[in-house]
């Protein structure tokens, strides 16, 4: 299954590996972001179906309110940071988040994941790397 996908992220290595982890995997990328505004700009004119949204972006810690936005216009949002703690409490309509640093294959696994149970499919188990909010 092929995924519109945005990559919210401001170290531009880890946003260039995201990018070709996703492409390799048949997404297309909807869009790099470094802050909320940009990605909001990139969400008003593309249809996003998925986003990885770091916390930390360049204008600040700004990624938990992006995400609450992004996932109230109905994009599936899966947190990708090394400070899981500031969300531990879980963030209104995101699915979960991923701890960086990260391998291809736990971000593989999450997409999978994320975007199965966007389309309702019914699924056993969230891959160990991805730490669900209570929904």
């Amino acid at each position: 299954m092929s995924a519109r996908i945005l990559i919210v992220e401001d170290e531009a290595l880890v946003a260039m590996e995201l990018r070709f982890v996703l492409e390799d995997l048949g997404h297309e990328v909807a869009g790099q972001a470094a802050d909320a505004a940009s990605a909001l700009h990139l969400v008003a004119d593309r249809e996003v179906d998925l986003a990885l949204v770091d916390i930390h972006l360049s204008d600040g810690p700004t990624g938990v309110g992006l995400g609450r936005r992004l996932a109230a216009e109905g994009v599936t949002v899966v947190f990708l940071t090394a400070n899981p703690g500031m969300v531990r409490e879980g963030v209104d309509g995101a699915l979960g988040v991923l701890s960086k640093p990260t391998d291809e294959r736990a971000v593989e696994a999450a997409v999978a994941y994320a975007l199965a149970r966007r389309e309702g499919q019914p699924v056993q188990y969230a891959p160990p790397q991805l730490q669900l909010f209570a929904s």
